[in-house]
């Protein structure tokens, strides 16, 4: 509990210093295979604030890591994760197709990339496909509550808000109409901004009511000018594919510690 409480005081503190949260989008995925174990180790070796995940749940209810429905394109599997137990996922690898380095990679469950989490670094929480309930009933277990964001759909975030006032619920900011709406019905703390979404009306209203801006700079947008651009818009937080350069990048600027 101490540690947990330690990594909270210390993102809160690096907001509201101006510095700027670096969240690792399916962890350090460029060299190692996204949404795995060894990509989140090295995003916290990079000095990440956050490593972003993708949870869905397989067809025995257990909970697992995976940006897509079907396991096709990063394991040595097919099928939906849906329909497929725990116990087949993980007799899948997840690392062969992404160099041989890492063969026999196992695709992760929400649990073991918590307990790697715990006392080191936040989570942000990519909610594909989970359930309220067990969402929070794992977070609670893991001790990670204050340590994640929690990323879905505004229905999602009301549930998860029902069972828990304590996570983090960040909804994605869309138009500004639609952002307004979200920052009355769930008074969230921080919002998630896309490349799309990223306008000055709803940055506006997003600071207009205290919420943090956690922006996506993704693709051709992650690189230094667009980082401090963010910055300077008033981003409290940066998802990124190359969360060593951006701290690094951050740090030569006092933005990072």
């Amino acid at each position: 509990m101490q540690y947990t409480a330690m990594l909270l005081v210390l993102c809160t503190t690096l907001s509201a210093a101006g510095r700027i949260a670096v969240i690792a989008h399916r962890g350090e995925h460029r060299a190692h295979p996204e949404n795995t174990l060894p990509a989140f180790q090295a995003a916290i070796d990079a000095g990440a604030d956050y490593f972003e995940l993708d949870v869905r749940t397989t067809s025995d209810a257990r909970l697992v890591l995976m940006h897509d429905a079907k396991v096709d394109r990063t394991t040595n599997g097919a099928g939906a994760v849906r329909e497929m137990t725990f116990d087949q996922i993980r007799a899948l690898d997840a690392g062969t197709k992404f160099g041989a380095q890492f063969a026999g990679t196992k695709v992760p469950s929400f649990e073991e990339a918590l307990a790697l989490a715990h006392g080191k670094i936040g989570v942000y929480v990519d909610s594909k496909d989970i359930a309220p309930a067990d969402l929070v009933a794992a977070l609670t277990k893991a001790d990670m509550v204050a340590s994640v964001v929690i990323y879905g759909g505004a229905g999602f975030l009301k549930n998860v808000q029902a069972l828990s006032p304590s996570p983090q619920v960040m909804p994605e900011a869309y138009r500004a109409p639609t952002l307004e709406k979200l920052l009355a019905e769930l008074k969230p703390r921080v919002v998630a901004f896309d490349a799309g979404d990223f306008k000055d009306d709803a940055i506006d209203l997003a600071k207009r009511a205290g919420a943090q801006i956690y922006v996506d700079r993704l693709g051709a947008a992650d690189n230094p000018r667009d980082w401090q651009d963010a910055v300077d818009r008033g981003a409290a937080g940066i998802q990124t594919d190359r969360p060593a350069e951006l701290v690094e990048y951050l740090r030569s600027r006092k933005l990072h510690q």
